[in-house]
């Protein structure tokens, strides 16, 4: 029977509960021998394979098909006994996955019958065999060895002595085998059981003291079967030797599965670095046993079996191909959810199947195996002879034990030889190893001649000595000797350990025996009975004796000479009697607690309702114990301790500071020899600079340009702003990391304040200098500022960066000493509130809800009025409203009795000098107290960004309507002597009397539990009058304060000007609840703005991406604005259809905003991109080539991360690039394209079909080549994408809209998605001006640096740039507030006027225009006149040229976007048509955008000195017959003709955010420009820009009107001349259209979403039109 294969059996289990519980399908089915096995994931994918057994154990053992554990022995266990009995070696091993079976398999539920496994089963029948065949001439022996491999380490489980790994050897005869590996002979099937449990106990404990779990091991069971048959003719004995091998593998495993971590995952991957070189092994013998390779010519490499790669493999290599009969179970999983490891493992037997083994019968092994080792001792004692080295057998033979000789006295004698014949063997070639190889060899022998009766002697002593070890260990064994474990004993005193780990505790057990116990170490002179071991142990530690006393049993402890014995949390010295429950620490980490069962049970007796104690009595227990009774001097030890750390730190800090201190000198002296090296190398150069420059006479208008643009260079403060953004964000981020780890709840973040009407600085917050130069500022100065957030006590603070870093100085020590103090709420309080802790302020009691301002224009009347102002916050936050009325009243008059409601005061006396209110107004009419117009105008802190194109006034300076410095002077000097005619009661020495009344307060917060309001002059601020605090609920009616207030004045000149000029402030306070901020790292980084109503989300506008085959580009710096384009630009992706041509791909436009789509495309085709650009035709817009189109930056988020460098940028190959003329449209459109190859990225996100709701996102950058342009011009998109299989069919549009639609509209031309750009073509900066310098110094950003704790900030950044464009909105904001509260005022006063009719219409225009204008108007002309007559005089010829400004003024759209809503409130100028048709109503026409919105990003003012004395508008393209008549006029006035002068510009290309507000959209009628028709268009006014659609349903944009750049024109002379009512005209820079509306009311409503002004212009004057001849 050589020349088997390896049995192989499959056997498929049931389901466990956790597949039941996930609904589990049965994948196995077998039919015969043959095993086959579903795919779940595919039906028809079914794998078979042929085994030699097939078992089915899935159903229940009623059905006929169900393999019993007594067939399954039947077949492979019968067998495999069978072969043993016959000589040849035998080797059982289950495999498979864990839970998959093995151990029921193999070991079975041996207390259940019927269910007992392969292993008892074989074990039980051949001791069966044994009794069944034994006789005189028959005879058995069986040993057995039992071992354990365990990260590549083997383990005796046998033999307590055996504590070490045992190495794993191969002998030449014997082949691999366990040096020192115990075998233990058996005489029945009840001692192989118990020395299994033994073994398993043992591995158990083994695990409890190393961390190592048993399952996690392969374990080896070996049976030596050996069979003596005596034939009594020939008196000879033979001997048959067979080695059964019952293998226990670990469960092959996942380590994703199982999460195994840490030391569980290396032993993951030892078991299955073990199992994959088993895998690997039964493959190659497989290969070397197929027929295939038979045929081949073997080779070695080819022939290797990686046995040695593993000790498994190792050790099984006869079992494995070689001298043993073997059989392999794998065992199955059913469920579908385990399909790989299945399939895995059917494999696994598949290749095992194929393993042939050439067993043979080890007839008399012992004497065959004896007479070759003889032989080979004899050859090695030839080898040491031939050698000279013979003389040492004698001396090898007697420490092996095995020595011929009689006594070891020869080897004593021959003691002082050894050192020279050591010296002989080590020079003596392979003599170390061959006497290695002789001991190796006798040592064999020895164990051959071992007589079974010797045998049986060496396992009794080898089982005292594991019984004995296993008492010293602590743990226990049972009377009846045949169980091991820890047990309590009924009556003898023990120890039983405690561990801080509670599943250490109690786990061992220590007798304390009759008499004297001794505990110490292994190492005693004396034999220890508890082993112990650690620092503190000493060699004999301590005696416990148990004696007998009169009464009971008493059992005494007595410590050692200084030895360390702690008898509950004491120390002792002397014998202690020990009393069951005592805590015993022995040295300083054995805890063991006394247990005497005799007394326990008499106390239990004695006292049977003794309450259970409140704390176990655990290790936890003991330490806390031996803490409070030890206490005083382990604290002093600490403190030692800590002293001696602070000393050596201290010291080496001083080590440390001296190094550096002297490395500093070093490098400062080495930088001073290189300076005076590089000074010597050019002392040419420095004294050419060190030169003075030679004075260059300037002229007047040059000396005017300077001064303007060095007093305009010096209000900008973006750069300044953001150095200190940048340069402390370090400190606040290291302060929001301090708060976090110690708990504060306390959040930093940068704020910029600004000092203006609704937020004046307070003092502590102003730097030292700026007192100092508050008279030399033209602007309201912003400092940078800390907005500390406490969210204990729902507090907000303002700090100064000084203020911040003095604190944090404070921060860092009390974090450095945070271990020390301990955590006590009520000093933290106390701390909190007497300002001890560094993170809190004190907080007053009454915060500032917001400022009101009422102004007293109606006390030149005078006439009282009821105001209804907004209380404001420092924000731009409306708290409320506050009704104030304000009233003359004569000096004599009583105040009427209002009741018991109404708090009356007395008349207050204020004096109003003209000195100190002229000291008032020098110093805050700079910086915006006093002027409106002023402080819009100096609201600017951005540069760098959207400034004037030329050094001239802007419009915003124009709309001062200022004439010159001396009108500055005096604001009214024109007027005053009409105002001191006519104003009777406020001449100048009289007393004038009027009453503020503060009514009521409404739709305040409830937040703020009570309100007061405290009101004054701006200019006396210690001067407030205040009224009484009021509950306020946030719900009912109003808060009725009726607080009366009489003021009586002397009028002084200063009293006139400030109820002219100057409002009243009302401040209200409350007293604010505390309220929970949101969590740090939430709200921190959260924009400044109000929340506003959720719009369609846009998508971010992305920067370029960097160009591959563009030289790296040197950024030109960009001086003023020459010129600006709106572009439109179109986005095609074309795929290539099956008749050859590009197709555009078609569009979804579903989200509803202009300027996106989504590009559904087909997979695995090849694309180009197709891009059109569309501008109004300009002499400065020419395209001259495109230089480049690379895409990049895959995504599957609209967010794209610009810091991480995209690899996948592409550059495209440009197949095409001109301009195209369409038919019937004069713009301009240049047209090029480009093939894309989508594979070329190597993304997934582009080769696959995109999955459900996710989308791809890509950013598209072309750039272009311009005329006159010193670099190229970017033009960046980020397209959307969705990728469908090739063969799918999409629509052209899925639209319900259009899906009902008519379908007019062609499904090409909506395929595409549209850009808005604003192009600026800017001059070129001056290199080397100061500005430019200024630029380009590189400020540090700290922000990025890294603090420790940073990491607990959970992705905080302090605030830098973005904020300064919020502030700007913010300061945008309350400008529009504060022109809100006058122009309601302006309006109340008017209609109180009329109401009353105090004044005639013509003085009531001019009074109130004069009064509350912020400078003089120009004086009105009348309209016939100002048609015919010419200009004249200078100062007409300044106003047309303010006016001409004013016509042309586009006010600023860089930063649109942050303000969306505030754009709603940003008019166009008035059309020059208007002011003719209407005079009286000029002022109002003045107003333009810049006035209403200031811009901080142009840096312009209101100062006439300011301004240079030749101003430009906006260029705007010249005409070829312009630059022709100019260059004729320049010859006929005899200048020198010379070459035009080629411009040069930096074009700057920007992407305009759409915005989600729609002012109005509908249908209006266009004039054709070649045609005398009508064309209806669909228009949607999203201000600043007009989108025009060639229909409703038209989803692609047509044209665009740039509102901000455009005059819209209404003229009733207009429609009468062109026979059209309901028209109106807007005029672009390019272009004139006219539009028509379908009725009056629609007109009016377009002409207000075009130009609210306007539109409200227009109907004011209709309706004073209609209300005159109702007066007459």
């Amino acid at each position: 029977m050589a020349g088997a294969s390896v049995k192989v059996a499959v056997r498929v289990r049931p389901f466990n509960s956790r597949e039941i519980g996930k609904d589990s399908k049965c994948i196995i089915q077998m039919s015969g021998n043959t095993t086959t096995i579903a795919n779940p994931k595919q039906a028809k994918d079914n794998k078979s394979f042929n085994f030699d057994y097939s078992y089915w154990s899935h159903t229940s053992p009623e059905d006929i098909n169900y393999a019993s554990q007594l067939q399954v022995y039947k077949d492979i266990g019968e067998e495999m006994l069978l072969h043993a009995f016959e000589g040849y070696n035998v080797c059982i091993f289950a495999y498979g996955q864990t839970g998959a079976g093995k151990s029921y398999t193999m070991m079975g539920k041996q207390d259940v019958k019927d269910q007992q496994g392969i292993i008892p089963l074989l074990c039980e029948d051949l001791f069966t065999k044994f009794n069944d065949n034994a006789g005189n001439s028959m005879s058995y022996s069986v040993e057995v060895s039992y071992m354990e491999i365990y990260c590549e380490r083997v383990r005796d489980l046998l033999n307590p002595k055996n504590k070490g790994n045992l190495r794993v050897r191969e002998h030449p005869l014997m082949g691999p085998y366990v040096e020192d590996l115990s075998k233990l002979a058996v005489t029945s099937y009840n001692d192989i059981q118990d020395l299994m449990d033994s073994g398993n106990k043992a591995r158990t404990v083994a695990a409890t003291n190393m961390n190592e779990t048993s399952s996690r091991s392969h374990a080896v069971f070996n049976i030596i079967f050996t069979q003596k048959r005596h034939d009594a003719e020939t008196d000879n004995t033979s001997e048959k030797v067979s080695k059964i091998s019952l293998v226990d593998l670990a469960g092959s495993e996942r380590a994703d599965s199982t999460g195994a971590k840490g030391t569980r995952l290396k032993e993951g991957a030892n078991i299955n670095k073990s199992l994959t070189t088993l895998g690997k092994v039964i493959s190659a013998l497989a290969e070397v046993d197929s027929g295939s390779n038979k045929n081949k010519k073997k080779k070695k490499v080819e022939n290797h079996i990686p046995y040695r790669d593993s000790v498994l493999t190792w050790l099984l290599r006869e079992n494995l191909g070689g001298n043993s009969r073997t059989a392999m179970v794998a065992a199955l999983s059913p469920a579908d959810i385990n399909y790989d490891e299945t399939l895995s493992t059917l494999r696994y037997a598949d290749r095992a199947k194929q393993i042939r083994c050439n067993a043979v019968i080890n007839e008399d092994p012992n004497n065959r195996l004896v007479r070759e080792l003889k032989e080979e001792v004899s050859r090695l004692k030839d080898l040491l002879f031939a050698q000279g080295l013979g003389d040492i057998i004698d001396m090898t033979n007697a420490m092996t034990g095995m020595s011929p000789s009689p006594s070891l006295s020869a080897l004593t004698s021959r003691a002082g030889s050894i050192a020279s014949l050591h010296d002989r063997i080590m020079f003596s070639p392979g003599s170390e190893e061959a006497i290695e190889r002789l001991k190796e060899t006798e040592k064999i022998i020895a164990e051959l001649n071992e007589t079974w009766e010797e045998k049986l002697r060496r396992t009794e002593a080898i089982r005292m000595e594991r019984e004995a070890l296993l008492a010293e260990m602590g743990v226990a064994m049972r009377e009846d000797g045949g169980t091991v474990g820890v047990f309590s004993p009924k009556k003898t005193p023990h120890l039983v350990n405690l561990n801080e780990d509670p599943l250490m505790s109690e786990c061992l057990l220590y007798y304390i025996k009759d008499g004297i116990t001794r505990v110490g170490r292994v190492d005693a002179s004396s034999r220890q009975d508890i082993v112990l071991s650690g620092h503190f142990i000493k060699d004999e530690h301590c005696t416990f004796t148990s004696s007998t006393g009169p009464t009971r049993e008493i059992v005494v402890l007595e410590p050692c000479e200084g030895a360390e014995t702690y008898v509950n949390g004491k120390r002792v010295t002397e014998p202690t009697v020990l009393i069951s429950g005592n805590r015993i620490i022995l040295g300083k980490s054995h805890v063991f607690r006394f247990t005497h069962p005799v007394q326990a049970r008499a106390e239990r007796e004695r006292t049977p309702c003794a309450e259970t104690p409140a704390e176990p009595v655990d290790w936890a227990f003991a330490q806390r114990e031996l803490l409070d009774k030890q206490g005083i001097d382990m604290k002093q030890e600490m403190e030692q301790r800590l002293q001696e750390l602070e000393d050596q730190y201290r010291k080496e800090r001083e080590e440390a500071n001296n190094l550096l201190e002297q490395q500093r000198l070093d490098y400062e002296s080495k930088l001073e020899a290189l300076q005076k090296q590089v000074d010597s190398y050019y002392p040419d150069t420095l004294e050419e600079e060190e030169e003075p420059e030679e004075d260059v006479q300037w002229t007047e208008r040059e000396r005017e340009l300077a001064v303007w643009s060095f007093r305009k260079w010096r209000c900008y403060q973006f750069t300044s702003l953001r150095d200190l953004l940048w340069g402390n964000a370090i400190f606040l981020k290291e302060a929001n990391a301090i708060s976090v780890e110690l708990k504060k709840k306390v959040q930093f973040q940068f704020v910029l304040l600004t000092d203006t009407l609704y937020s004046p600085l307070p003092p502590d917050l102003l730097p030292p200098e700026a007192t100092k130069d508050r008279e030399k500022r033209h602007f309201p100065r912003t400092i940078v500022a800390v907005e500390v957030q406490d969210q204990k006590n729902g507090a907000t603070h303002y700090w100064t960066l000084e203020k911040l870093r003095q604190r944090l100085e404070l921060m860092r020590e009390m974090y450095d000493r945070a271990a020390d103090v301990p955590n006590n709420t009520a000093e933290d309080g106390e701390n909190v509130m007497t300002g001890g802790d560094p993170f809190y302020d004190r907080f007053p009691w009454f915060r500032l809800v917001g400022r009101a301002f009422v102004y007293l224009s109606n006390l030149l009347y005078p006439v009282p009025l009821v105001h209804r102002v907004a209380i404001v916050s420092e924000r731009g936050e409306v708290k409320g409203f506050l009704r104030v009325a304000v009233q003359a009243i004569s000096a004599d008059e009583e105040a009427p009795d209002y009741g018991s409601g109404v708090r009356q005061s007395g008349t207050a006396k204020i004096s109003f000098e003209d000195q100190q209110y002229e000291k008032f107004q020098s110093e805050t009419c700079s910086v915006g107290l006093s002027r409106s117009g002023v402080s819009q105008e100096e609201l600017r802190i951005v540069e760098g960004e959207g400034q004037n194109a030329e050094p001239g006034p802007s419009a915003d300076e124009v709309n001062n309507n200022t004439s010159g410095p001396d009108e500055l002077e005096s604001p009214l000097k024109s007027q005053d002597g009409p105002l001191d005619t006519t104003l009777e009661h406020l001449r100048i020495g009289n007393v004038f009397t009027f009453r503020v009344t503060v009514l009521q307060a409404s739709s305040i917060s409830a937040e703020y539990a009570d309100i007061f309001c405290q009101f004054n002059f701006i200019h006396r601020h210690d001067e407030a009058f205040s009224t009484e605090p009021l509950k306020n609920t946030g719900r009912g009616p109003p808060l009725g304060f009726y607080h009366v207030q009489n003021i009586a004045v002397e009028v002084t000149k200063s009293f006139v000007d400030y109820i002219k000029t100057q409002p009243i402030v009302f401040e209200v306070f409350g007293h604010y609840q505390k309220q929970p901020f949101l969590p740090l790292c939430k709200d921190v980084i959260s924009p400044l703005r109000p929340c506003r109503r959720q719009f369609p989300r846009v998508m971010p506008l992305s920067k370029p991406v960097p160009a591959t085959k563009l030289t790296a580009m040197t950024r030109s710096q960009a001086g003023p604005c020459h010129s600006k384009y709106d572009l439109m630009v179109f986005f095609e992706i074309c795929e290539l259809e099956a008749t050859g041509d590009y197709i555009p791909a078609v569009v979804d436009h579903r989200g509803g905003m202009p300027c996106h789509g989504t590009y559904l495309l087909h997979q695995g085709l090849q694309r180009r991109v197709t891009v059109t650009i569309v501008h109004e035709s300009g002499g400065d817009m020419e395209w001259k080539d495109i230089r480049e189109l690379v895409v990049g930056r895959l995504r599957n988020t609209p967010e794209a991360d610009e810091t991480i460098i995209d690899p996948n940028i592409l550059s495209l190959n440009i197949l095409s690039a001109g301009y195209v003329r369409p038919m019937r449209d004069d713009r301009t459109f240049y047209r090029f394209e480009a093939a894309w190859d989508s594979s070329m990225h190597n993304s997934l996100l582009l080769n696959r079909v995109t999955p459900y709701g996710e989308k791809i996102y890509m950013t598209l950058s072309a750039y272009l080549e311009m005329e006159n342009c010193t670099q190229p011009a970017i033009i960046t998109k980020d397209v959307c994408m969705v990728f469908y299989s090739r063969d799918t069919k999409l629509s052209a549009s899925r639209s319900i809209r259009n899906l009902f639609g008519t379908g007019s509209l062609r499904a090409a031309d909506g395929n595409r998605v549209t850009g808005v750009y604003e192009v600026s073509l800017c001059n070129l900066a001056d290199a080397g001006s100061p500005g430019m310098q200024r630029r380009r110094r590189r400020v540090l950003d700290t922000s990025v640096a890294y603090v420790r704790g940073e990491e607990n900030l959970a992705g905080w950044r302090p605030r830098s740039d973005s904020l300064i464009l919020d502030h700007q909105w913010e300061l945008e904001k309350l400008s529009l507030l504060q022109d809100v509260e006058k122009t309601k005022h302006y309006l109340l006063l008017r209609e109180k006027l009329e109401s009353t009719m105090l004044m005639g219409q013509e003085s009531l225009q001019s009074c109130i225009t004069e009064e509350l204008s912020e400078s003089p108007q120009p004086p009105e002309v009348d309209q016939e006149v100002s048609s015919s007559s010419e200009i004249t005089t200078e100062r007409q010829r300044e106003l047309a040229a303010k006016c001409l400004r004013l016509l042309t003024h586009s006010f600023n759209r860089e930063y649109s976007h942050v303000c969306v809503s505030a754009s709603e409130s940003k008019i166009s100028e008035m059309s020059v048509t208007m002011l003719r048709d209407s005079a009286s109503i000029s002022a109002l026409n003045t107003i333009t955008p810049s006035s209403t919105c200031p811009s901080l990003v142009e840096g312009c003012y209101g100062d006439a000195e300011l301004r240079p004395p030749m101003p430009r508008s906006r260029a705007v393209s010249p005409s070829p017959d312009a630059q022709q008549d100019a260059e004729a006029k320049k010859s006929v006035n005899g200048a020198s003709e010379a070459k035009p002068r080629i411009r040069r510009f930096f074009p700057d290309i920007q992407e305009i955010r759409v915005s989600p507000i729609v002012s109005k959209k509908g249908y209006l009628h266009f004039l054709e420009p070649h045609t005398n028709g009508w064309v209806k268009r669909y228009v949607v006014v999203r201000r600043p820009y007009v989108y025009i659609y060639n229909a409703e349903r038209d989803s692609v944009e047509r044209a665009i009107l740039n509102l901000s750049s455009a005059q819209v024109e209404y003229s009733e002379d207009q429609q009468a001349m062109l026979k059209t009512p309901y028209t109106f005209a807007v005029c672009t820079e390019h272009r004139g259209i006219l539009l028509q509306a379908t009725n009056d009311k629609e007109m009016h409503d377009w002409l207000y979403a075009f130009n609210p002004l306007l539109a409200g212009t227009i109907r004011s004057k209709l309706s004073r039109r209609r209300a005159g001849p109702m007066r007459m």
